[in-house]
């Protein structure tokens, strides 16, 4: 019965056209950057200036792989969070809003039950527009650019490079992280949206509580507490195009978020489970 009631959530999850914003915009995003990276001289001046200063033939690196890798920062960093947030946020207010959620719970079924079936369902949503992204990425990039090594100039930290299998091998995995990523964030939008609140509403305050944590996060004056923030550990991903890979903080910050999704679901079943619903 889980499985068929997961089945209609997902059919009534991906019938609605709201769900394939995401899909859109990532697609539109990623032409974009790859039109101004192709035509505009900067990016790859700095690029080719950087690897030659290290001894790299900058035609091996400047591949479809590196520039899909370029493409990646940007859009997690911004667009990712919308739009899980916009449908972690939907999935419980907007059918207490539409009055289907009272008809929904006149049927013998559990409260948690029902909660599970849809975070379940939002998950798999995450984890496809994060699959999406690297999958576009890749193959928008291959139009122009050809196959070869992995060249990543990680924000903060030094370049990584990687060669082309290895590096096609890692820029996945980073997109597997980047899943979990979208997923917690979906889990703090969905704990939001069991409170009664509007789905607007549970939207907007999953994705300022991920801004605010960023935004302390890279104030200098707060470096000491910068493992105390969420999105220090929903960066994970990006441990994974580093070079060398710290296995240990990957496993970490894993460890962590799942306790964050826990801790997520349970106090978003506690509210709806109080919540009267049904008067």
């Amino acid at each position: 019965m889980f499985l068929y009631q997961l089945r209609n959530e997902l059919w009534k999850l991906f019938g609605k056209k709201r769900t394939y914003i995401g899909f859109v915009m990532f697609l539109l995003a990623q032409a974009l950057i790859l039109l101004l990276f192709h035509f505009s001289a900067g990016p790859t001046r700095q690029m080719t200036r950087l690897l030659e200063m290290n001894g790299f033939d900058p035609k091996d690196y400047i591949s479809c792989l590196t520039v899909a890798a370029f493409m990646l920062f940007p859009i997690a960093y911004l667009l990712l969070p919308l739009f899980v947030s916009l449908v972690g946020g939907d999935l419980v207010a907007k059918e207490a809003e539409d009055g289907t959620l009272r008809m929904i719970l006149s049927r013998p079924v559990t409260r948690v039950r029902l909660l599970a079936v849809k975070w379940v369902a939002g998950a798999i949503f995450a984890f496809f527009l994060s699959l999406a992204l690297g999958i576009t990425g890749l193959a928008l990039s291959a139009c122009l650019f050809p196959w070869g090594h992995l060249f990543v100039a990680n924000p903060g930290e030094p370049f990584a490079i990687f060669d082309a299998s290895t590096g096609c091998r890692y820029f996945f995995a980073a997109h597997l992280m980047l899943a979990i990523k979208a997923i917690t964030i979906m889990g703090l939008a969905f704990m939001f949206s069991c409170f009664n609140v509007k789905p607007a509403t549970a939207t907007i305050l999953a994705i300022s509580l991920i801004f605010v944590s960023s935004i302390l996060q890279n104030i200098p004056y707060f470096s000491d507490f910068t493992p105390w923030f969420l999105t220090y550990h929903l960066d994970v991903w990006r441990l994974v195009l580093a070079q060398p890979i710290s296995w240990w903080k990957v496993g970490q910050s894993l460890s962590l978020l799942v306790g964050f999704n826990l801790s997520f679901f349970v106090i978003g079943s506690t509210a709806f489970y109080v919540r009267d619903i049904k008067s």
